[in-house]
């Protein structure tokens, strides 16, 4: 039955990855003038979105540097909760795009600078320091980036969603990524501003599906448009569509004096398909170009082995060992009665004594139920396709409203936890539950986000934002912990399959290895085992502008981590038992919670290893954001690992009759 399960779901997996649920209705696009317009659109709206650096954690909006702006038009871009809160700031662009209509160094707008006036110098350099940080655009039309496509080592073709403003030469003549693509990018600290795009849209035509007889041969859909941004220091006086025709670029050197002019130029052209390609599936040549799946079944088949490896231990105790002991315990025969008695037979009587701050670990827990239903249900939704790509922004507000409204398992299973631990302070529980966890992270998020804001950024979120979250958080969340920390307490205690004795047992002297800190230590490695090739891609996603998609492997990975962390937690937790030390509260929670402190471990790596950023306050930001990761994934494993454990413990000690 396990294998056709396993068997299921790695064909979902595969099944996902290769399916794709836009979520959103296509548009047909027609030439201006003919006589199907009335059913079609003529104009493709092209939108700006944040600009982003790898070097730098700070996004700005499009209108923060002095770039070509669209002011006659006052458009707004409807924007989700978890767009907002990732700072997506979307705009109209000074850029008209007609369909089938060819452009060719069509002029948006001219840029001059002197140097020598405080506000353009200032203007100029923050165009400087976009160029040095290489900082990337980000459009959008019809709902899809506007990628730039390259060859890489070994010939094959990436595409990044996003080009960049422009590239620099430093005086050692390194150029930054950007400027390698062109020879004539070569001057040493010299700014080469990409102040000319090539757009090519692809699109294909009706006859290739069935949209109506009306739109046969006139009509389109729109299936990549990709760019080719390009220096170009443009001819004065020349004819239209002629001032692009010029091999010299636009250079701007460190420390220039004369007045520069800057002429910002677009041309389009229309490809139509040949192929079969469909508008379904116009997302597959950017997430075709992201990192293969053969690592992701390397992932897979990683985590795999792991989970039979541990899968083959706890057989082993549970139908060898443990399985030996019950039955020898059970044996009552006359003479027998003071017969060895060992192992964890032995603190029967105390290993359902309360903890120390049982009032922590019940928050804790419960805090960490609500995280775990979340991030389950979440994976769910984005298996199913409606949390693709397409909808900007819908997994972080999934996300957040998911975590919002499931204060009530929250606050129901700290309530009865609590509860058995013999807790009496109620009120004490409810406010914690539904306050501390959440304002970690609140605070965390408001101290980040006044930084953003004192630095002018795009991902600042508005005051108006904040507000809302926080009426989320009191006006749904806190009620739903109360109505659960309710009907938690209204439920009878717990009751143990074994009676506490009223005196603690002395636990004996413990090995180096049953000590607290190395069983703990050693937890973490093995659910971190399962996860960390994942995470690179998760990681890369997160800080390098990728787009991730692969959630059914990600959901396969996310079952080997709850079904690893349950099987080390459970492990530990009989050896310990056995070496007669009965404080196995705490140390189930700890023990797969530990797998957090790797998790930080390989984003410090990561930081060092793949990125590049630079300055104190990106990197106050990076680490202020994988804290809340940290602290947040710390919450979901140890609670694995408790509930794993606490089932295990209940099970044993029912089972063995004691006197």
């Amino acid at each position: 039955m396990l294998g056709r399960i396993t068997l299921l779901l790695l064909c979902g997996a595969l099944t996902i990855d290769a399916f794709y649920l836009p979520g959103l209705a296509p548009v047909n696009y027609c030439a201006k003038g003919t006589d199907t317009e009335a059913k079609c659109q003529s104009e493709i709206p092209l939108y700006v979105n944040r600009l982003n650096s790898e070097e730098s954690v700070i996004p700005y909006e499009y209108d923060h540097f002095d770039f070509c702006k669209d002011n006659g038009n006052d458009e707004t871009v409807v924007e989700n909760l978890g767009q907002v809160v990732f700072g997506e700031r979307i705009h109209p662009s000074p850029y008209k795009v007609e369909f089938l209509k060819p452009e060719k160094c069509k002029v948006v707008c001219t840029k001059e600078y002197d140097p020598k006036a405080k506000e353009q110098a200032s203007l100029l350099a923050e165009l400087k320091r976009a160029m040095n940080l290489n900082y990337y655009h980000h459009w959008i039309v019809d709902n899809m980036p506007v990628t730039w496509c390259y060859i890489v080592e070994g010939g094959s073709v990436f595409c990044a969603t996003g080009f960049p403003v422009g590239c620099y030469v430093d005086s050692a003549r390194r150029p930054k990524d950007a400027c390698v693509m062109d020879k004539r990018y070569t001057d040493a600290e010299t700014y080469y501003l990409f102040n000319h795009v090539d757009l090519n849209i692809t699109y294909h035509s009706g006859e290739s599906e069935d949209w109506g007889s009306a739109l046969h041969g006139s009509g389109g859909r729109i299936l990549s448009v990709r760019v080719t941004p390009r220096s170009i220091k443009h001819k004065e006086y020349a004819p239209a569509g002629e001032a692009c025709d010029t091999p010299e670029v636009m250079a701007i050197p460190d420390g220039a004096k004369d007045k520069i002019r800057i002429t910002y130029t677009y041309s389009v052209i229309f490809t139509k398909s040949t192929g079969n390609n469909r508008w379904s599936s116009r997302w597959d040549y950017i997430l075709d170009s992201m990192p293969h799946t053969n690592i992701q079944w390397f992932s897979i088949l990683n985590s795999l082995v792991i989970v039979l490896f541990l899968s083959g231990m706890v057989a082993m105790i549970m139908l060898r060992t443990l399985h030996k002991d019950i039955a020898r315990y059970n044996q009552i025969e006359a003479g027998e009665d003071a017969q060895e008695e060992y192992g964890w037979k032995l603190v029967h009587g105390d290993v359902f004594r309360p903890p120390r701050r049982g009032m922590l670990l019940s928050v804790l827990v419960g805090s960490g139920v609500q995280v775990l239903i979340m991030t389950l249900v979440t994976l769910l939704f984005a298996c199913l396709g409606f949390l693709s790509p397409a909808n900007r922004g819908a997994l972080m507000t999934c996300a957040m409203v998911l975590y919002v409204c499931l204060g009530f398992p929250a606050g129901y299973v700290a309530a009865r936890l609590y509860k058995s631990f013999g807790g009496e302070k109620w009120k004490s529980n409810v406010i914690l539950t539904s306050m501390l966890c959440p304002g970690i992270v609140f605070a965390l998020f408001f101290v980040m986000n006044l930084i953003l804001w004192y630095k002018g950024s795009s991902a600042a979120v508005p005051f108006t934002t904040l507000l809302a979250l926080l009426a989320l958080w009191f006006l749904v969340s806190v009620p739903l912990t109360f109505v659960g920390s309710f009907f938690g307490y209204r439920k009878r205690c717990l009751e143990n399959p074994v009676r506490t004795n009223q005196i603690p047992r002395q636990i004996p002297e413990q090995s180096v290895y049953t000590q607290p800190l190395p069983g703990i230590i050693m937890g973490g490695v093995l659910p971190f085992g399962c996860i960390f090739i994942q995470l690179f891609f998760i990681l890369n996603s997160i800080w390098s502008s990728q787009t991730y998609y692969m959630f059914g492997f990600l959901f396969l990975v996310f079952l080997i981590l709850v079904i690893t962390c349950s099987e080390t937690t459970v492990l530990l937790c009989y050896f310990h038992l056995c070496a007669e030390d009965y404080h196995w509260w705490w140390r189930s929670f700890l023990t797969s919670g530990f797998t957090a402190f790797y998790l930080f471990v390989y984003c410090v790596h990561y930081f060092e290893t793949k990125l590049n950023i630079e300055g104190v306050i990106s990197t106050m930001l990076y680490f202020g954001y994988t804290a809340i990761m940290v602290f947040l994934f710390f919450l979901l494993t140890g609670t694995i690992g408790f509930v794993a454990c606490f089932w295990f413990v209940r099970k044993i000690y029912s089972v063995v009759k004691v006197d």
